[in-house]
This record gives structure tokens, sequence and C-alpha cells, in this order.
């Protein structure tokens, strides 16, 4: 078979043919890659070769250049960089040439590998040309395929690569994607080409919005584009508004006033949906970045400090102009809509709840006439607007002043739940699961709570979409009226939740029965079941023992219809139902604590059961794997006999380093057995260890699941204390050489991986010292207190330090010193450093400050 043949049956509608052809070329790129990468490229620029063949060629180079996973795009890097020149030189002229195809869609593809060879080579100082290159094929008048593929080729390059590397080229880029987006612009798919790549483009060209003369330019370009005639460009231009606000906010002031107020409002009444959603979208954007600013406001003001960026208010100062038109849009609702299709009316509701975050009480009185003119209404479109703009502005304005309102709402909304109309019944029952979420305090229990409650659960018997919203102002009410979790048992005593908890349950219970989960709604009552669980007080301790009886005899019918399960759909459904069940159950026992022991064995012989049918499935085993943590957790040393049989499931989960997750859960269920059986872990300590250490040397185990092998190292430790010996050089060995990792201040992802590596290390660090603390073997740790306090240092010193880490850090220094008081490591803690962040007096949570007190005392003691 040729290649052209090979990649048309790439594309072919049979799935078994389209498998095949993909193999055979994958097994031509492993056998002789830079062979087929010009057997790719040949295809692509071949003017007679079929359309959808080109098109194949094209995203099967772009393919063999990018990945999802930085691994395997580093791979792909290394294998092209190793292609030799000439070959690299042609593919690149190929594609260079293709995106001046007569057919449009084979310049798009082109445009993409492109931009995929350029993402590959740019970083590496390699193809430094090709900008130029491009800039002149802009210029090309007399090609219009080729400057609207060029443009997609420059937005692309500037989408998937660092501003800085193409910083020395942004003033080129802007001058030559602006040009084409001018409205003098005699061709709008021109326009449209250069306004996608003005907004890839957006964060490369910083230093020319900081010019006032460019920014000028810039803004009104983008403006006359909101107003082109064609419907494209016209999203575009709104697009890229709504970038603009998000990057450069605050040098919006000027350009609001002038234009940007007018622009959007008409934007949001355009007879075209795809253009009013995106005049939507900026006000949403303007919203979300003025709430944020007036939390930081607020922080700064707490501190005595200047927020970095002040609020401009455009919101508030426009909310007499959007609001009517978002009132408006809301009543714009589609009978048939389905709720995964975002449209204007969902768009605007949205909108209102973040305008109500950011304009706070202002917003009440602005809609209110709205609401009390339409929420009895006779047609259901302005009935059901007025009480999806009731349950929008709920988060936001100060609870003093929705309360009455919400007290007058709340017998109006419970009767609404029996509306003749699904889609007000719906929005009724999101409504009222925001009220017991944001403003439970409004609910009386004596008044409110009993038709409340009869209400959702009679919702629990409509269509799915009611039953779900049913479900979640249920699991709210559970979580704010019933004990605080964690709280010890004791000391909740009841809830006003307490006469209804029974019925609620039992109810939710019935709900589950179903075999279908159209819209979630199982899932949704399955997680109201664990909510109402985890929040139970000591009156309602024997619901929480039956629901458990009646989830273990649901697990063990359900194992049994293993053999019966027929096709993918099936399967999905019965792994759907184990998670659930899992679920339910870890909040059992969560909340029984060592109550759970009756039933203990029943669950483990179903969790290993579980464990032996799930297969290859990681998210059931993740899932049996956390009931284990939870029921170790609970039973502490009486998990013991259990261990046994469920080790031969751990291993393998630990060996497997493709799957991150489940291999991150198994790391944290090795730290639940060891907090459990304390010192009885010595037994598994060998092995453990020998797995862990194992892991860390591995290549293809994601960087993050070795951060949780280093803090269980310090949960071994501190398990088996003075037993942790055998394995104290190697594991310290380790820990300083994961602590000596500088990031790259540029490389924002290794930044952020550096802190929690060093979080980890912490972890590990606090571990070991205090499972040493106070035992004869205390002596051991004296070679490794210069190398632990060095990490110290360097995570007290990082700019971006977070609360957690300065609490480990702070409170490591106060376990070193609490572990020699007699002065053996004086000289260490009497350093400069040391004595200075103990005198910190800056802005910390109570905890660390306690951590903070604590500390000082210990090398006090430590120093005298």
């Amino acid at each position: 078979m040729n290649a052209s043949e090979l990649l048309a049956n790439t594309l072919s509608p049979d799935a078994h043919t389209r498998q095949d052809a993909t193999q055979q070329l994958e097994n031509a790129s492993r056998e002789n890659y830079p062979a087929y990468m010009l057997m790719l490229c040949s295809e692509l620029v071949n003017e007679n070769s079929p359309q959808h063949v080109r098109n194949a060629a094209g995203l099967a180079l772009k393919n063999a250049l990018t990945a999802r996973e930085s691994a395997r795009q580093l791979d792909y890097t290394n294998r092209w960089l190793a292609v030799d020149g000439d070959t690299r030189e042609k593919i690149k002229q190929d594609a260079l040439m293709a995106l001046g195809s007569p057919i449009a869609k084979v310049g798009t593809v082109a445009a993409q590998v492109v931009a995929a060879i350029a993402a590959v080579e740019l970083p590496q100082g390699h193809w430094m040309d090709v900008i130029g290159i491009l800039l002149g094929f802009v210029n090309n008048e007399a090609n219009t395929n080729l400057r609207i593929a060029t443009l997609q080729a420059i937005g692309f390059i500037c989408e998937s690569i660092k501003p800085e590397i193409l910083a020395m080229r942004s003033n080129e880029i802007l001058t030559a994607v602006i040009h084409g987006a001018r409205k003098e612009e005699p061709s709008p798919d021109v326009q449209l080409a250069a306004i996608q790549a003005l907004l890839n483009s957006l964060e490369f060209v910083r230093e020319n919005f900081d010019r006032e003369g460019e920014r000028n330019y810039i803004m009104q370009v983008v403006c006359e584009a909101t107003q082109n005639s064609s419907g494209p460009v016209q999203i575009g231009a709104f697009e890229c508004l709504v970038r603009i606000m998000t990057l450069y906010y605050d040098k919006m002031s000027f350009y609001m006033e002038r234009a940007l107020f007018g622009l959007t409002v008409m934007g949001m009444k355009h007879s075209e949906e795809a253009i009013a959603l995106q005049a939507v979208e900026f006000w949403s954007t303007v919203c979300e970045i003025e709430s944020e600013l007036a939390w930081e406001a607020q922080e700064a003001n707490e501190y005595g400090e200047v927020p970095e960026t002040e609020s401009k208010f455009f919101a508030k100062i426009a909310l007499p102009e959007i609001v009517p038109v978002l009132l408006q849009l809301l009543t714009h609702q589609e009978e048939d809509a389905d709720e995964d299709e975002w449209n204007i009316s969902m768009a605007a509701g949205t909108c209102l709840g973040l305008l109500a975050q950011a304009v706070a009480d202002t917003i009440v009185p602005a809609v209110i006439p709205f609401i009390e003119a339409n929420i009895r209404a006779q047609d259901w479109h302005p009935r059901e607007a007025a009480v999806m703009t009731f349950g929008s502005i709920l988060d936001g304005p100060d609870p003093n002043v929705l309360t009455p309102l919400v007290n007058q709402a709340l017998p109006i909304l419970i009767d609404m739940m029996n509306d003749s109309n699904l889609h007000v019944k719906d929005t009724v029952a999101w409504t009222l699961g925001r009220i017991c979420d944001l403003l439970v305090g409004t609910i009386k229990p004596d008044v409110h709570l009993h038709p409340l409650v009869s209400a959702l659960v009679n919702g629990l018997q409509d269509n799915p979409r009611i039953v779900a919203n049913s479900c979640w102002a249920l699991m709210n009410l559970a979580d704010q009226l019933g004990s605080s979790e964690g709280d010890d048992l004791q000391a909740a005593a009841s809830s006003p939740l307490s006469p209804y908890f029974d019925g609620i349950v039992q109810a939710l219970l019935r709900v589950t029965e179903t075999a279908s989960n159209e819209g979630n709604y199982r899932t949704a009552a399955y997680e109201a079941i664990t909510s109402f669980v985890t929040h139970a007080t000591m009156d309602t301790i024997p619901v929480v023992q039956n629901t458990a009886v009646a989830i273990l005899l649901r697990m063990e019918q359900l194992l049994g219809m293993q053999n019966q399960i027929v096709g993918v759909d099936d399967r999905n459904n019965w792994n759907d139902l184990q998670s659930n069940f899992c679920s339910v159950i870890i909040s059992v026992v969560r909340k029984l604590g060592d109550g759970i022991q009756p039933l203990a064995d029943r669950i483990m012989t179903l969790i290993l059961q579980l464990m032996g049918s799930a297969g290859k499935t990681s998210t059931i085993l993740e899932d049996a794997f956390l009931v284990v943590g939870s029921l170790a957790s609970a039973l502490e040393q009486g998990f013991n006999p259990y261990i046994q049989a469920f080790l031969p499931y751990l291993y393998p989960a630990l060996k497997a380093h493709e799957d991150t997750q489940l291999c991150t859960v198994a790391v944290g269920i090795i730290g639940d057995i060891s907090r459990a059986l304390s010192e009885q872990t010595a037994q598994y300590s060998n092995a453990f260890m020998s797995v862990l250490l194992e892991n860390l040397q591995s290549d293809v185990l994601n960087r993050n699941v070795k951060i949780s092998i280093l803090s269980c190292f310090g949960d071994i430790a501190l398990a088996i204390g003075p037993a942790f010996e055998p394995y104290m050089n190697t594991t310290m060995g380790v820990l300083r050489q994961a602590g000596a990792l500088q990031p790259n201040p540029l490389d924002s992802d290794l930044v952020e991986y550096v802190a929690l590596l060093r979080e980890g290390i912490l972890e590990a660090y606090t571990g070991i010292v205090t499972g040493l603390k106070n035992t004869d073997q205390v002596s051991l740790l004296l070679p490794h207190v210069q190398s632990i306090l060095d990490l110290v240092q360097k995570s007290l010193a990082d700019s971006e330090r977070t609360e957690s880490s300065v609490k480990l850090a702070i409170g490591l220094v106060g376990d070193l010193a609490d572990a020699f008081p007699d002065g053996q490591i004086k000289q260490f803690l009497l350093a400069e450093w040391i004595m200075s962040e103990l005198r910190t007096k800056g802005r910390t949570l109570a905890e660390t400050k306690k951590t903070l007190r604590w500390a000082r005392e210990m090398v006090k003691r430590a120093t005298a």
C-alpha cells in the first residue's frame, strides 16, 4: 500500500481500517523516522494529491512533533533534533511552501506543522529566521491564501511558546498582525486570521501595551473590528477584548469611557448569539477581576499595605447599563435546550452571579423590581428568569441585606417546587440549594425546615435534573446544619435536621436503586448520602449504621453480578456504583471511628473481592484503597489482621509507574498503615522502604508521586522510631540530594514543583526527627543537622513561600531543638538567620504563630 492510500485510510469511517492504517504509520515512524517525516511532508506539499490525504499527512507530521505530556514532548523534541540538518531543512521548506496552497484547509494544516517545528526549534536557538520568513509572506498582497495561513502560523507559534523567546520580534509580529486586522483590509478571511493571531500574541506585546501611542492604535483596530460586517471577525474582536481586559486591566480606564462600555452593551444585544456571548463574557471577566481585586484590597488593608492593583470599579459604574440587558437575556431560554450546551441565557445568569460578587449590595435594588414583576408571570420564560435572577445574586451582597428578602421569598419558592414548567422547577431547586449553601441562617427551623425538606424530598421523585438539584440542596442542608466534620461525636448530640434525618436518607437510598444515572442524579444522591453520614450527630448514629449495612448488602449483590456484565456501558455502570459505595463506606468509617469494628471483617472481605475483580480499572482500585486507608486510620493496631491479605494488591499498584493517580494513592496507604500500626509497622518496613526507594529511581514515575514518597519516609520513620536506623543514611542521602534542586526562576512549573518538593522533604525530616526524638538513637541525627537546616533556610528564604511550608520549617527547627535540649547542636541553632526567623512578627495564621512560639521556647532551652 502506498503512502497516499495509507494516509487516506487513517481517515476511513471504518474503525478497523483506520486503526490498522494508524498502526502501520506508527511502525514506519519507529523504523525510520527521517524517511517517515519526509514521506509525510512530500504528501502535504503535493498539489496533485487529494485534499483529505494532504490533511492527514499534515496532522500526522504535527502529531509526531507535539505531545501533551512533558516527558513525551521531550522525547519528540530530542528525536526531531537528532535528524540530520538537510532532512530537517527539506521538511521545513516543504511545510512553508504548503502555506501557499490554493486549498485553504491545507494551508491551515501546514500552519500547524510550521508552528510545531518552530515550537521545538526556537527554544533551542534553531530556525531563528522563521519569523522573518513568515513576516515576508504576510506582506505578499498577491496571495490571499498564503497571507491567511501565515497569520495562522504566527498565531499558533505565539500560542505554543514562551513570550520571552520571541520578545525581540514582538514589534514586527504586532505590526504584521495589526496590518492584517485593520478595517481597510479587503479580505475578511485575512482579517479573521489576523485577529486570531493577535489574540494569541497579546502576551508577547506587553511592552507595546505599555506605550500609549501603540496601545491606542491596537485598541482602535480591535474596537473597529467589533463593528466589522463579518460575524466571525466580530466574535474574534470581542474575544481579543476579553483577553486584553484579563492582561491589561489597569490600562483600560480611558478605553472603557470612550468606547468599551458602549461597544460591549451593544454587543450583548446583538442578534447573532455567538457575538452576544463574547460581549457577555467581557463583563463576566471584568467582574471576576474586580472581585479578586476587592479581596486583595481587603487583605492589604488588614496589614496596613497598599494593594498592587486598585479596582477601577467598571462593573459598579456600568451597572445601570448592563443589568437591564442581562435581565432581558435571561428571558431568552430555549424550551428544549441541552443543559450541556452553553447559550445566552446561561451566560447572562453566570454574568449576573459574578456581577453580584463584584458590586455586592448594589445589585439588590437593581434587580428586585424585575423579580417582583415576573415571579408570578403566566409565561414561564420571565417566571424562570425571575427565579434565576434571585438565585444568582445570593453570593456577594451582605447576608443582612439578603435575609429579609430570602425570608419573604422562601415560602413562594418552596411552593414553586410544584410549578407546571420543568425549567422553572429545575431553577427553583437550584435556588433553594444556593440558599441552603450560602444563607442557611435565613432558614428558620420551626417555620421553614419542614416545608423545605418536604418539597426537596418530593423533588427526588421528579425529572432527573430536578432530582440532581434536590440532592444538591439536601446535601448543602446536611453540610450547613449537621455536625462539623471532625467534631467529636459526643460534642454534637443533635441538630435541627435530626428529626428528618432517617426519612431523607431513606428517600435518597430509594433514588439510588435505579439502573440509570441520567444527568448524574444517582451519583448526586450518593454524594448527598455521604454528606448526611459525614455530618451525622449522636442521635442519628443508628441511621448511619443501617446505611452502612444497606450499602454493604448492595456491594455484595453487585459483586455477585460480575459475570453478567456485557459491554462497555454495563462495565462503566458497575464501576460507577462501586465507586459510590466506596465513598459512602469511607464516610461511615470516618464517622464511626473504632466503632466500625463489628463491620470491619465484612468491609475488608468485600474490598478484597472488589480489588480482585477490578482488573485493570485503576479508578476502582483507588477507591478501594481509600476505604482500606480510612479503615486503617479508624482501627489503628486493630487493622493488623488484614494486612497480609491486602499487601498482594498494594505492591502491584506501587509498581504501576505509568498510573500516577493509583501510585499516589498506594503511597498514601503506606502512610496510613504506618500511622495506624505505629511500631508494629517495623515488620513491613523493609518491604515498604525497598519498593519506595525503587520507585524513586524510576524514569517513568511522575515526579509529583516522588514528593509523596519522600513525605511517606517521614510516616514510616515516625511509626518505627529507632528501628528506622537501617534506612537512615540512604534516606538522608536521597532527601539531601532532592533538597539541592534549584529551579530556573523563569520556569514557573519548575518553581511550583520545587516548592512542593521542599514541603515533602520537610515532612520527611519532621517524621524522622520526631521518630528518633527521646530515644537512645537520637544521635543518628547529628551528622545530618546541617543539611536539614540548609533546607529549612532555603524554604524560609523563598519569596513565594506558603503558609504550610513556613509552619513545617519552623516546626522542624523546634523539633531539632527539642531532640537535643542539652546544647549538642547549640552552634547551629544560634545562626543569625534562625534567630531572625524566630523573631518574625509578619502576617501568619494563628496555628503558625503557635508553632513559632513553641519553636522559640525549644531553641531557647537548647541554647541556654
